[in-house]
């Protein structure tokens, strides 16, 4: 099976991003790049609390993982960056929201991140 690219479906297809994919699938695996609180309509950061950002993140996330043919339930590892690890609680509280049944593998660590985002994640799911 060859890589197959997965683009967000409200991606404003004149809008470049950097030399990456939103998404690749290959051999049932979807490789999820790093997402943020992005409106994708209008190509602009959307910033607000970390519980605003965190489930816009997830939301992008999500719609990401349907388009390829998932759920939020195949995610089995996420890698988290938050610019604050004091937020890590609040975050949390989102995150667990969005996975009910056996949550994902993740790490969680405070980074630098660009355009004054409180947080950005990755993830891998495995799907059917």
């Amino acid at each position: 099976m060859k890589k197959e690219k997965i683009v967000h479906p409200d991606r404003n297809p004149n809008f470049i991003t950097g030399a990456y994919s939103d998404a690749v699938r290959l051999d049932g695996l979807l490789f999820v790049s790093g997402q943020a609180a992005v409106d994708f309509k209008k190509s602009v950061f959307v910033l607000g609390t970390i519980e605003e950002e965190t489930r816009r993140t997830l939301d992008n996330i999500k719609a990401i993982i349907e388009v390829a043919g998932g759920t939020m339930a195949d995610v089995v590892k996420s890698t988290v960056h938050l610019a604050n690890i004091e937020d890590f609680d609040a975050f949390n509280t989102v995150y667990s929201s969005y996975f009910t049944d056996i949550r994902p593998a993740r790490t969680t660590v405070q980074s630098v991140l660009a355009e004054g985002i409180k947080v950005e994640i990755d993830c891998i799911a495995k799907l059917k």
